[in-house]
């Protein structure tokens, strides 16, 4: 007989043959969850493309409003590393349900906001609730299946984890075209109600354990919480205040510091640490978050210059933006069945660097752009996108959480998550930044050579000048014309090289699959 058992916890184990087989019941409150985890991080940038109405509505300044996706972010980074701890004390069933519910509710006061203070306190709220659900479904994937299911379960959780934040855009700016922004939040309360009920009634993982709660390490949240929120705060408003030259940047990295010694001694010395970083020893899941962390870079950051581009230098509105970034949602889609498959006949690594290897393909297409690339400009590099983020994601999730003891894996979720998250983080602002300083350099250098002396730019100069005859001053209109040229062709030429970064990146990074074990998975064993 070969070594089987139950996929559930607190129960003796079963033969084999019945431990392989997938109860409807548990993977239907699994594929609930699931939608959970989907409405949390859809969330994140479901707003996105719908900033300026939801500023226009809240008379809010742009300053004010990035505030409504920096407050989910930071109570959200805080909030997933804290959800290991808690599902073991409160039980997978009651940690989900009150997540999901208190979740429900911020969208519902989200919605009703009449001002921008009151918007940010609730989306703060909503992504620190929220956040529980995406470790959560991790966890319970690789906890509560047989590794023979891993194939299954493993696509599943990768689609979800990639193609909300990809589709985000495209759903906000639906939802925002066809009715208001105050749907964006008002659209989550029946799922949210539907998912609340349907984890209470068939989730049956595991058991709480509330004693864990008398020994709540407070000092190490407040530690964790001035780290983490801290180191939002600052990749978040770096780029565009110069870093440290802006004083609350700078006092906030000086918190951020502090809080971090204090965070890492206490985790390392108390009796019951809030967050359990020993998962890092084994060697598949440190260089797993290392992977996800750089993977979280391309996920998000891609998310954000795409829409970016197609605004700033195509002037399309928020519907048009995510009529052309569905394209990758659709591959990731169609790219999570060919990915379970190839897991069950081809060695991870190889799949992991393909994946890398094809996403690095995607942008570098991406470096010849120009000012006229549209829809189908961007098609081929949106669909190497999607399969390569795929091929990247599903395995890697695998390799680090599913050769985990089991008892490891619900602490391991909230640290893999929080890699991803943090990920994507310090993603954008490497890509602001990268941007803002080579768009820069670029304009020295067009004007440079936009002069006097250059036929090219004198005639562009002349040809502005007579179609602006008689429209007042016609020199000057013209002149101004010609320097808006030339900033659209700087900001573009900075994009290519935005672009050309991240290919070598993700070439590079390809080749520290070879440092990886060769996985062995660690069966789900009963819980003592």
């Amino acid at each position: 007989m070969a070594n089987g058992a139950t996929a559930s916890f607190g129960v003796t184990s079963a033969p084999a043959e019945l431990s392989e087989r997938i109860a409807p019941r548990r993977l239907i409150a699994f594929l609930i969850m699931v939608c959970g985890m989907f409405m949390s991080i859809l969330d994140i940038q479901v707003v996105s493309a719908s900033l300026s109405d939801i500023q226009a509505g809240l008379s809010a300044s742009s300053t004010e409003v990035s505030w409504v996706q920096t407050s989910y972010l930071i109570a959200e980074v805080i909030a997933i590393p804290l959800s290991g701890f808690l599902s073991r004390a409160f039980g997978t069933r009651l940690l989900f349900a009150i997540s999901a519910a208190g979740f429900t509710v911020a969208s519902f006061l989200c919605g009703l906001a009449s001002s921008i203070e009151q918007m940010i306190l609730w989306r703060a709220i909503q992504g620190f609730l929220g956040a529980g659900m995406i470790p959560t479904v991790f966890a319970s994937a690789y906890t509560v299946f047989p590794r023979s299911k891993f194939y299954i379960v493993g696509p599943i959780i990768g689609l979800v984890a990639t193609l909300a934040p990809t589709i985000g855009p495209t759903v906000g700016g639906l939802i925002t075209d066809a009715m208001s922004w105050h749907w964006l939040f008002f659209i989550n309360i029946v799922p949210g109600i539907g998912i609340t009920v349907g984890v209470l009634t068939l989730v049956d993982f595991d058991e709480p354990n509330f004693e864990l709660l008398d020994r709540f390490d407070w000092f190490g949240l407040i530690a964790m919480a001035g780290f983490l929120g801290s180191l939002e705060y600052v990749l978040e408003e770096g780029p565009q205040y110069e870093w440290l030259q802006d004083t609350s940047v700078a006092v906030f990295a000086w918190v951020c510091g502090l809080s971090a010694i204090a965070f890492f001694y206490r985790v390392l010395t108390a009796e019951e640490p809030i967050v359990d970083i020993r998962a890092f020893t084994d060697r598949n899941f440190g260089i797993g978050c290392l992977i996800s962390f750089c993977v979280g870079i391309g996920l998000y950051g891609l998310t954000y210059m795409y829409p970016r581009y197609l605004a700033e230098v195509r002037g399309y509105s928020a519907l048009m933006i995510g009529e052309t970034m569905f394209v990758s949602g659709i591959t990731m889609f169609l790219m999570a069945p060919v990915v379970g498959r190839l897991m069950q006949k081809v060695d991870l690594r190889l799949i992991i660097a393909a994946g890398l290897v094809i996403f690095a393909l995607g942008s570098y297409q991406m470096t010849w752009i120009t000012r006229e690339y549209d829809f189908y400009e961007l098609l081929l590099p949106q669909i190497l996108r999607g399969i390569g983020m795929m091929m990247a994601m599903v395995p890697t999730n695998n390799i680090a959480l599913g050769t985990l003891e089991p008892h490891l894996v619900k602490n391991a979720s909230g640290l893999f998550n929080l890699t991803r998250n943090l990920g994507g983080a310090v993603g954008l602002a490497v890509i602001n930044q990268v941007l803002n300083e080579r768009t820069d350099l670029h304009i020295s250098r067009l004007q440079e050579r936009v002069t006097w002396g250059n036929p090219d730019a004198v005639e562009t100069l002349n040809q502005y000048t007579q179609r602006l005859h008689g429209m007042g001053d016609s020199a000057l209109m013209a002149l101004k014309q010609l320097s808006q040229l030339v900033h659209r062709q700087a900001v573009v030429m900075g994009y290519g090289d935005a672009f050309f970064m991240l290919t070598f990146f993700y070439l590079g990074l390809s080749v520290m699959v070879i440092l990886l074990k060769k996985p062995t998975f660690t069966s789900p064993e009963p819980a003592h």
